[in-house]
């Protein structure tokens, strides 16, 4: 496990190393709530690490790094420092890049049915179905969003349907750019950026991808 956090970013790592002394400084000074949102944001970060271990699968560090990011955006500075009342942008930002990531793990988690087989599907069916994928994740958000809003008198969407369907225009920006990446790996276009990611996935997982050959050569 050591090995695992070893191979990880210098920001992942900073990064879990400042919600650690957040946590501890908040329980220090008895803020509550702070403790448990830094805790969960800190959980959260980590859990797609842990995860991978149990899977036996590799996840790449920039991926790990990206997922950090988000999660302490979303939790953390969304929720204890308020950026998504300070900056109307955030919201925007945090749905565009979670819908982006989903739409990635969507095509790898079809790529993986296909054992790697660029040949098994048309590169536009499967880059249609990750794009229904991450659309159906963003929806399945607003629906949890709103089941909040009403059962416990919270105030995630905010507006309203105004918040509901920018949201979901939103997603629907990024999951075509995560399908886009997808696509573009199996035109043999994966030279860095997105693409990049699934290629380094691919090449780290040669077991999941037998028919593929391990990713590109």
């Amino acid at each position: 496990m050591s090995r695992v956090f070893a191979d990880q970013t210098l920001l992942a790592k900073l990064i879990w190393g400042a919600l650690g002394l957040s946590v501890l400084d908040a329980l220090f000074q008895g803020n509550w709530p702070l403790a448990a949102v830094a805790l969960a944001t800190l959980a959260l970060s980590l859990a797609p690490v842990f995860a991978a271990r149990w899977a036996e699968i590799v996840i790449p560090p920039s991926f790990i790094t990206a997922i950090v990011l988000f999660v302490g955006s979303t939790l953390f500075l969304g929720e204890v420092f308020d950026f998504y009342d300070r900056f109307w942008w955030w919201d925007v930002a945090m749905h565009g890049g979670s819908a982006i990531g989903l739409g990635l793990v969507g095509f790898v988690m079809i790529f993986m049915m296909f054992q790697g087989d660029r040949y098994a599907a048309p590169p536009i069916a499967m880059a249609f179905f990750s794009f229904c994928f991450a659309l159906a994740m963003g929806a399945l958000w607003e629906i949890f969003e709103y089941g909040m809003d009403s059962l416990f008198g919270m105030n995630m969407q905010r507006t309203g349907l105004d918040d509901t369907m920018r949201d979901l225009m939103v997603d629907v920006g990024g999951a075509l750019i995560g399908a886009a990446s997808g696509f573009a790996y199996l035109k043999g276009l994966e030279y860095g950026g997105l693409p990049g990611i699934i290629d380094e996935f691919v090449r780290r997982n040669p077991r999941l991808f037998r028919r593929g050959g391990g990713g590109r050569r």
